[in-house]
């Protein structure tokens, strides 16, 4: 009779623990949710066209590739870039041995179709992606049309691992009759993927700087500075912690000052690194690298810094 008691007793409390399993709530790993992760983000509007005519020996290829290895990026974004250029960067990225998996680490999209021969040569241009880590399947979704040739974009695509990290890239038009109603399209994607339980990371040429009215849906309002203020967004740039460089704006990106002079003085910052507040796990941080002068034939390889930013997010 004792041992008969003991055997049903451990039956009741198997099924008392089948049953609480049930009913209590999964503990994030039980849910899958990622673990904290740390990631570098390198971001670089190459002027692919307009300064290299669709290149790929003058140089521009082969120090992007070195600068993203060299700075350890697990993503990379470029605007403006030649589809030639993007395959020879593929390539380059290879050979360095850079990528997880050869095959599946690079996306494009292009904003003007190939066919026009003053442009690229007559090769497609657009946006493009690069992870060292496999990616998922890409989303490409069209932004509000300026009515000019280059139709602008937003390329995301997953990491497919599993772990909801997205890595996304948008060149928004300078025209100002359309810049606000891409912004907000972009913003209304990220916040579509977070509503979904996604983790994204957004580097792009945003021809917007920091301080904008038009960038305060953006910005979260725990960033309050005299440099960038009435914010009502749910981001943070990872420039903006910079103590050194203009507080709340950061490092200048691009030569020139187009549209509002920047809060601090200097060249304006309109290259940015985007990241939901909420999602931040750990520190963050970005800096801007000075334009290279060694591209063969041309005065610089770019009229826009190289942007780098590591963050940790969950």
């Amino acid at each position: 009779m004792g041992l008969h008691g003991i055997r049903w007793g451990g039956v009741r409390l198997a099924l008392a623990g089948a049953l609480a399993a049930v009913l209590l709530p999964a503990t994030a790993a039980e849910a899958g949710a990622a673990a904290p992760r740390t990631y570098t983000v390198w971001q670089w509007n190459v002027a692919g066209n307009t300064i290299h005519g669709g290149s790929t020996t003058d140089g521009m290829v082969v120090q992007a590739a070195a600068s993203i290895v060299n700075r350890g990026a697990d993503f990379a974004a470029f605007n403006e870039l030649c589809q030639g250029q993007y395959s020879a960067l593929v390539n380059e990225l290879r050979a360095k041995g850079w990528p997880a998996d050869p095959q599946n680490f690079a996306r494009f999209e292009p904003s003007r179709q190939a066919g026009n021969a003053s442009v690229c040569g007559g090769e497609a241009f657009g946006n493009a992606l690069f992870s060292k880590r496999p990616l998922g399947a890409a989303d490409r979704f069209a932004l509000p049309d300026d009515g000019t040739a280059e139709k602008r974009n937003l390329l995301c695509a997953p990491l497919a691992d599993g772990t909801g990290h997205r890595f996304c890239t948008t060149h928004i038009t300078t025209n100002q009759s359309f810049n606000v109603a891409q912004l907000e399209a972009v913003r209304q994607k990220l916040e579509d993927y977070h509503a979904a339980g996604g983790t994204v990371l957004t580097a792009g040429d945003f021809n917007a700087q920091p301080h904008y009215g038009r960038l305060n849906s953006y910005y979260a309002p725990s960033l309050d500075v005299p440099a960038n203020s009435d914010n009502t967004g749910a981001y943070r740039e990872l420039d903006d912690n910079d103590p050194a460089h203009c507080p709340g704006y950061g490092e200048w990106t691009a030569q020139g000052t187009p549209g509002a002079a920047p809060p601090c003085g200097g060249n304006a910052k309109i290259d940015l690194i985007f990241v939901r507040e909420s999602a931040l796990a750990g520190p963050y941080s970005g800096d801007s690298l000075a334009i290279s002068t060694s591209c063969t034939g041309v005065a610089a390889c770019s009229d826009h810094r190289i942007v780098v930013g590591t963050v940790t997010v969950g």
